[in-house]
């Protein structure tokens, strides 16, 4: 067969009619033959495109609203038939099939059907089945066939056309391999639909899809190459407009969910600063400037080159504040303009603007490759409140205590395990991430309160008086007791340590009050 093949009959049926009629219109004048269906082929008609209906062809009207028009031997046969063998030119011939060198079609909205919640048998009646069939049939014939499966697809298709008076192998193999990735996705989307449906949260098969919104220069490495794709419409780093700054990388994208992710589970003014993934300082207060001035304290030295995250508009203030030390990536909602032009004069910070910030209480799914497979679970969405508390000390905490204690606590589930977090005044002052013991994730944590405390020229320690949080249970008293050594009065803690009584009773000698939530936080 010639390469590249000339195209002189195209299919088009699409539910998007982005660029349609020019794409149809620059097919007609290259003297292409149309065939189309329903609203398409009215669409064409009325922009004065010479069109022919499916039905034309088959002989055979549209049945069953719709739900059969494609589906038919002398539309499947013109696809699947190979121009180069003898016994398929004759069958055509038998049976008055004419080749189809190009089909155009994009699927039902399924997707964002389900996405605005509609019912179900509106969400079943957007199940395309006409149209993968066909997008599959022209892939896998895609040596004589050119499947275009987006609208982004027909200005590279028509400059084709247009140089070469035809496709190249190359290119229909490519146009093949994503027309087979959009009807995998589109059939994943449907598989997921249907099991949550039946409220089936882990299927016996489970396929995952994504969309590629951007190659990147490299993954965590150099050496690693990496791409970023996006999955869904959860406000966040994948959802965000980049007002101004360099690309993201695959580190600043992971840096900046997680900060995002973290900063919306609060109500209040908050400000939470990431670097490499794990909070260096989280804060609320009555308004963002001063939830950044206490969220920096935390840990000043991590900050730098680190990530940003607020839940409430970027205001100047604020901005000027981020401005003044080396900054990555900030993330709001939303930024005033004064805002924007003080970031301005920083252009190598990404600023983002999501829209909104994520609901931490809407469910969804979490992912992780493993060798072989990958580890699927439902997001942490366990949220902890005063009556789920379990005193279990002699002393109860003080109001006081008790609202510190449930911001450690919350801080605490969006930091590596093990961890130790120490919280004052809704601000965290010591963080301790990521480490094998427990004991020593407290010492970390009141170490780092030390260096804050010498950073901010204070005479007493930032953990004075302090409420600290560990994300799971305490094995032993002894890290408990570091964190009485390095002045905290409240604990909050999952509890369910086959120790402990002897936690409680340090706790005690220590006069410390020390709750029980119940719900472990670990996040590897």
């Amino acid at each position: 067969m010639p390469d590249p093949l000339p195209v002189r009959r195209a299919l088009i049926s699409v539910s998007d009619k982005t660029g349609l009629v020019s794409f149809a219109a620059a097919l007609c004048h290259r003297g292409v033959e149309i065939l189309s269906t329903g609203g398409t082929a009215a669409t064409l008609a009325k922009a004065g495109i010479v069109v022919k209906e499916v039905s034309a062809v088959s002989g055979f009207p549209e049945i069953l609203d719709g739900r059969v028009k494609t589906l038919v031997p002398q539309i499947h046969g013109g696809l699947l038939a190979r121009r180069d063998d003898p016994r398929h030119l004759e069958e055509m011939a038998e049976h008055g099939i004419a080749p189809i060198d190009l089909v155009a079609v994009n699927l039902y909205p399924f997707e964002a059907t389900i996405a605005r919640g509609a019912p179900f048998p509106e969400c079943v009646e957007n199940i395309d089945v006409g149209g993968p069939a066909m997008l599959r049939a022209a892939a896998k014939n895609h040596e004589f066939v050119v499947a275009v499966s987006e609208p982004e697809q027909y200005e590279a298709v028509l400059a084709e056309l247009a140089a070469s008076g035809g496709t190249s192998a190359a290119v229909r193999r490519k146009l093949a391999a994503a027309a087979f990735g959009r009807t995998a996705a589109y059939d994943a989307a449907i598989a997921r639909w249907f099991s949550a449906e039946e409220g089936e949260t882990f299927p016996a098969t489970f396929s995952l899809s994504g969309r590629r919104a951007e190659m990147l220069r490299y993954g965590e490495n150099p050496h690693q190459g990496a791409a970023f794709y996006t999955t869904g419409r959860r406000p966040g780093v994948a959802t965000a407009r980049q007002v101004q700054g360099k690309a993201l990388s695959y580190n600043n994208i992971n840096d900046t969910d997680a900060a995002y992710e973290c900063v919306a589970d609060f109500a209040g003014p908050s400000v939470v600063i990431v670097k490499h993934a794990n909070p260096c300082g989280v804060a609320s207060a009555g308004s963002l400037a001063k939830a950044w001035e206490l969220a920096l304290r935390c840990d000043p030295v991590s900050a730098f080159g680190g990530v940003v995250a607020m839940n409430r508009p970027l205001d100047a203030a604020t901005a000027g504040r981020i401005a003044a030390i080396f900054t990555e990536v900030v993330i709001a909602p939303d930024a005033s303009e004064e805002a924007k032009a003080v970031l301005a004069k920083k252009r190598n910070v990404r600023l983002l603007l999501a829209g909104k910030v994520p609901d931490p209480e809407e469910t969804g799914l979490a992912f992780r490759s493993v060798a072989g497979g990958f580890l699927l679970q439902t997001r942490d969405t366990g949220r902890i409140g005063p009556s789920d508390l379990k005193v279990v000390t002699k002393r109860g905490p003080s109001a006081t205590e008790l609202e510190d204690l449930l911001f450690a606590f919350r801080v605490a589930k969006h930091v590596r395990s093990n961890t130790i977090v120490y919280a004052k005044d809704r601000a965290t002052v010591g963080i301790g991430a990521g480490q094998m013991s427990r004991v020593d994730a407290a010492r970390i944590a009141a170490w780092k309160a030390a260096e804050a405390t010498r950073a901010a020229g204070l005479e007493r320690l930032l953990t004075n008086g302090s409420a600290a949080a560990s994300d799971a249970f305490f094995p032993f008293p002894d890290g408990l007791e570091a964190i009485a050594e390095a002045g905290a009065t409240a604990v909050i803690q999952p509890g369910g340590s086959i120790r402990d009584d002897e936690v409680i009773a340090a706790a005690d000698q220590a006069g410390m009050a020390m709750v029980f939530t119940g719900m472990r936080h670990f996040r590897h």
